[in-house]
């Protein structure tokens, strides 16, 4: 493992060249479009754009739940955002979601649409529109709603710390992978001990908070995540494993995982969504 010499930052940072590392390619400082690139529109009035990572997993997921309730206006129609060939700078996204981060969700039931961006906002719209997964009690609502912040609060440390420096950084160094690894044990802790007293993170109620986690920490305990399992014992964290396999089980789960995922084996994959006869 190799370190670098000691870094002394400018007096006033200038941008010179790309950082490297796999994600390289779409980074920049400043924001907005770098191209002209109008969105697909299906027939539903709920259209999403999003790609199958984690925080694109919480939505697609959401859907497919709503549907698996019956709740047949929550229809939608999925597209693919490349994130690596910088689709989501086009000027059709970027008029969606300024800052140019998946998952964005327009709802053309409303004129003018109304445009949804952050997945933890998306959830929150999609749960109190059709009145699902959010609970209604004052205390079980507050308790769900701390756990969708803590996940939304939580997961950069997981994604942009952990997961860049340990799978995606050009080079491995020493201090930051045990800076987030240290970070990322801890918060399997906090779900670990809270799981253990609890079916789901708000009780016996499965919510827009376990679905916001899931993609996150069930699939990085069940091994989806930057072949870190075994680096992180993520067997030692009973309780998370439980919980991420009793929710893996649910049929929309099953489905949403699927939606917009372009990568692995060709029957996990589906680019685009606009029917339940897509999964079929």
């Amino acid at each position: 493992m190799s370190e670098s010499k000691s870094y002394t930052p400018p007096a006033v940072w200038t941008w010179e060249k790309q950082s490297g590392g796999k994600f390289t390619n779409i980074n920049r400082p400043v924001s907005g479009a770098t191209h002209e690139k109008a969105l697909p529109v299906g027939e539903h009035t709920l259209q999403l754009y999003s790609l199958a990572t984690p925080n694109g997993v919480k939505v697609t997921v959401m859907l497919e739940e709503l549907l698996e309730l019956g709740i047949s206006d929550a229809e939608y129609d999925a597209y693919t955002i490349n994130i690596s060939d910088g689709d989501q700078f086009g000027s059709g996204f970027v008029a969606i979601n300024p800052n140019s981060k998946i998952p964005a969700l327009l709802d053309r039931s409303a004129n003018p649409p109304i445009r949804i961006f952050e997945s933890g906002a998306i959830l929150l719209y999609l749960a109190e529109k059709f009145d699902a997964f959010y609970p209604k009690q004052a205390a079980e609502r507050a308790a769900c709603q701390s756990w969708l912040m803590w996940n939304m609060g939580s997961a950069p440390f997981l994604g942009g710390g952990f997961g860049h420096f340990y799978a995606y950084a050009p080079e491995k160094f020493q201090y930051p992978i045990d800076r987030y690894t240290m970070e990322v044990k801890r918060q399997l802790d906090v779900l670990d001990k809270h799981l253990a007293n609890n079916t789901y993170l708000c009780g016996d109620n499965y919510t827009i908070a376990d679905i916001a986690t899931y993609p996150w920490y069930g699939a990085l305990v069940q091994g989806y995540l930057y072949d870190a399992a075994e680096f992180l014992d993520v067997a030692s964290y009973a309780h998370v494993l439980r919980w991420a396999n009793q929710i893996a089980l649910r049929p929309g789960v099953k489905r949403g995982r699927r939606v917009n995922r372009v990568w692995g084996a060709e029957e996990s994959q589906m680019a685009e969504r606009h029917s339940a006869q897509d999964f079929e």
